[in-house]
């Protein structure tokens, strides 16, 4: 055990929002408190931004029932960033915690986010500076590698989850043709996890669901949805917002002249419902000319949505974003050491998982992806990913409709 470090703490919550990032925020700030190598804990307003200003918020002497409900509150308490640091930014960070004598820092995010740490961390140990570096991990994408999950992704995939068993009975109710754009630029587990909307020996949708691990052609997915119109009598589509062709073109670039990009050149997907607009337009336009009908096209982006939607908040995810702060906070205290908590599963049945540390080179800036074993023929996903997605969503209300075929209630 090397000799105990003391100072400040700061925690920070980077890019977008969850349902669950505050759970994560209260762990640690729980592990943190009363430790005596910790003397103030800090909380940086909007990130890595706050950070290089001095921004921070003392967080030590918040009572146990206000951070209980800041836990069960959902966005990201603190504010967020989108700011990508690099070597000059994280330079400054640096230097703002050497001012305020920080010598734990916590920072609850996705790649991007576990790059910035182990960055700071790299600088720290080049300058001969004591400095615990943890990344907690956070993103509705579901796309760290080395996880099982992230939190965040529970409840966004329980979001989508609900939102498509209501969709389905819409559908059903005047069937037509019908989208929802979900986030995932480049991993499509939160698409995929419309399946649960399914229920077992209907014909319930989602009839196709198209993810960025498959490459999308246009002329296929025109003959994807003929083939479900005329088996369904009408069509409900999953589509991931970052599905791109077999060059890697996203769609969303390919289909419209205009393309909007962030700050970090990514081409602007989520908070627009551009992409659903062109794949109707794409459905009316090829399909209506094939089969000679004023086809009934809607489309929907769930968009921001997903990310913070109160009251569909999975139990499981919660309990484990909360963990996963905690665990951080036990690490960072036990001694010399840095690195990134995953959650990484031991058994299916019964469900149970462990918080590990990685070292932050494993995760940051890397993508993991849906397993194409799970995709079917490019515009489905098998239904044995329910096994791997049904313990982290929890339970989702029961629903029934009348089997007309039948006259009975189903």
């Amino acid at each position: 055990m090397s000799e105990l470090l003391k100072g400040n703490a700061v925690i920070g919550q980077s890019g977008g929002p969850t349902a669950v990032i505050n759970q994560s925020l209260v762990g640690v700030i729980e592990g943190l408190k009363g430790h005596p190598g910790v003397e103030k804990i800090y909380g940086a307003h909007h990130a890595v931004a706050g950070i290089v200003k001095g921004d921070f918020i003392e967080l030590q002497d918040c009572a146990q029932d206000f951070l209980d409900k800041i836990a069960n509150s959902p966005s990201s308490a603190l504010g967020s960033s989108r700011d990508k640091p690099d070597a000059a930014y994280c330079k400054r960070i640096f230097e703002s915690f050497e001012k305020h004598n920080v010598r734990y820092f916590f920072y609850a995010g996705g790649n991007d986010s576990s790059d910035t740490c182990r960055i700071v961390n790299e600088l720290a140990k080049e300058e001969g500076y004591e400095l615990r570096c943890f990344h907690v991990p956070k993103t509705v994408d579901n796309d760290l590698v080395l996880n099982d999950h992230t939190p965040g992704f529970g409840s966004a995939a329980k979001f989508v989850a609900q939102a498509f068993m209501g969709d389905n009975l819409d559908n059903r109710a005047l069937p037509g043709i019908k989208i929802n754009i979900i986030m995932g630029r480049h991993a499509g587990f939160l698409t995929a996890a419309s399946i649960l909307g399914r229920r077992a020996g209907t014909d319930d949708g989602p009839h196709l669901v198209y993810v960025p691990e498959a490459p999308f052609d246009e002329n296929k997915f025109i003959d994807d949805v003929e083939a479900a119109y005329k088996k369904f009598g009408r069509c409900l589509i999953a589509v991931s917002e970052g599905i791109s062709d077999k060059d890697g073109t996203a769609i969303a670039a390919k289909l419209q002249e205009n393309v909007e990009t962030d700050a970090h050149g990514n081409v602007q997907l989520s908070g627009s419902g551009a992409l659903g607009d062109l794949l109707s337009d794409l459905i009316k336009d090829k399909l209506g000319k094939r089969t000679g009908e004023k086809l009934r096209v809607r489309a929907d982006t769930f968009g921001y949505l997903q990310r913070s939607f109160v009251g569909c908040v999975s139990e499981v995810d919660q309990a484990e974003a909360r963990q996963a702060g905690r665990r951080a906070a036990e690490l960072a205290l036990s001694g010399d050491l840095d690195g990134s908590i995953a959650i990484q599963r031991v058994s299916d049945d019964p469900y149970k998982v462990e918080f590990n540390r990685i070292e932050l080179s494993d995760v940051a800036a890397k993508t993991q992806h849906l397993d194409t074993k799970y995709i079917v023929d490019g515009c489905n996903i098998d239904d044995s990913f329910k096994v791997y997605l049904a313990p982290i969503v929890g339970e989702l209300p029961e629903i029934a409709t009348f089997d007309f075929a039948t006259a009975e209630a189903k």
